[in-house]
């Protein structure tokens, strides 16, 4: 594998390209496209800033912006480093909703440079798309840049993740017939994903005090000193320190942390019928096959294509960034995440629904326009479009 994506990047010198809409090869053609035609529609942008997205491509335009400090399972590679993956990002923003996506890798992690440099950049974009930038920064200068922009910002690692995650969570509690109210969640990582996706849940009905959040040094509690103030709002009084403490008769497992944390004993510990959304890339918390070979009534979930019901991003952000822009969205907010979770879950039905398929497949063609659909009413409806 390592030979053919080298060799594959390496033939294309990346995966991305300008192309052009119109044809330039006459004089003519050329007035219009340039001088002396462009000045135009410049005069007319310049008596109304909204035409814009008239007669640009800025409506269909969107940043996709990392400064390299988590890319992946890679961890603080550094933008060069993360060049590959965020051209990966605007290929599949192209691919799946038609979005001109561009990768912007910042030679900073300084928190105020990256949102100073996105305001600068605004211009040019109907939207942003932070990616791959560590915690807790990218809780500022997403929040931030959300109350400094009139246009949608998205940080994929935390939302896109909480969506689809709540989306096989709505089928899979479904099928097995619990309810989230009742649920106990452990949940392995304390980072941006494990944190948004918590919260998430909690807005959907997870009652928070059934949650268990477990980082490097084991369960987040009281008796801690946590200087993070979004991982200190998941400390809760305790005895547990180890997953293996924590596990015991949890009904869902969520991993959003390091591949092999978690082993067949933990397994066995759960309550009757779990869930175990294992979600670590490219290997997960632990592998579908060891949890089969103790459990047959688990339903699991990774984030890898080569398993059952993968919790892929790309179920959500395509979607979620076409609805924003086709409503002229100022910026992408709960109720929006909320309508694409629901959506995405609601393209299974009830009776299609088994223990491998509670979430639909990347290449699922309705996924994109269920998703828009949903978001852009959502918008509109929530008032801010």
């Amino acid at each position: 594998m390592k030979e053919e994506a080298l060799k594959y990047h390496e033939e294309l010198h990346g995966k991305l390209a300008v192309t052009i809409k119109t044809e330039c090869e006459t004089k003519e053609q050329l007035s219009l496209a340039y001088s002396p035609g462009v000045a135009f529609p410049c005069l007319e942008i310049a008596e109304d800033e909204k035409l814009v997205n008239t007669y640009t491509n800025r409506g269909n335009a969107v940043a996709v912006v990392s400064d390299g400090t988590a890319v992946l399972g890679l961890g603080d590679i550094g933008p060069k480093a993360a060049m590959p993956v965020m051209e990966g990002k605007a290929i599949l923003f192209k691919k799946f909703a038609g979005i001109d996506a561009y990768p912007i890798c910042l030679d900073t992690t300084d928190t105020e440079e990256i949102i100073r440099t996105v305001k600068l950049l605004a211009p040019t974009f109907a939207g942003v798309n932070l990616e791959d930038i560590s915690a807790p920064r990218c809780f500022e200068i997403e929040t931030r840049l959300i109350e400094e922009l009139d246009i949608p910002v998205f940080h994929d690692d935390q939302h896109g993740t909480a969506i689809v995650t709540l989306a096989g969570l709505i089928n899979a509690l479904e099928f097995i017939g619990k309810k989230k109210e009742d649920v106990k969640v452990v949940v392995s990582g304390a980072g941006s994903a494990a944190i948004s996706i918590s919260k998430f849940l909690v807005s959907y009905g997870f009652k928070k005090e059934n949650f268990l959040m477990l980082d490097r040094k084991g369960v987040l509690t009281t008796s801690r000193d946590i200087k993070d103030e979004n991982r200190k709002f998941w400390a809760v009084d305790t005895d547990a320190v180890t997953l293996n403490d924590a596990i015991k008769d949890a009904d869902i497992f969520i991993g959003v942390s390091a591949a092999g944390v978690m082993t067949a004993e933990d397994v066995k510990l759960m309550a009757k019928d779990p869930l175990i959304f294992a979600m670590a890339n490219p290997v997960p918390e632990i592998m579908p096959d060891v949890v089969h070979s103790v459990r047959d009534d688990v339903i699991m979930a990774t984030g890898r294509s080569d398993f059952p019901n993968q919790v892929n991003n790309v179920l959500g952000f395509p979607g979620i960034f076409r609805g924003a822009l086709d409503a002229n969205a100022t910026k992408i907010n709960e109720e929006m995440k909320m309508a694409a979770a629901k959506a995405l879950a609601g393209l299974i039905t009830k009776e299609e629904v088994t223990k491998e398929y509670i979430i639909p497949n990347p290449f699922d063609d309705r996924v994109v326009d269920a998703v828009a659909t949903a978001v852009a009413k959502a918008a509109k409806d929530s008032g801010v479009a």
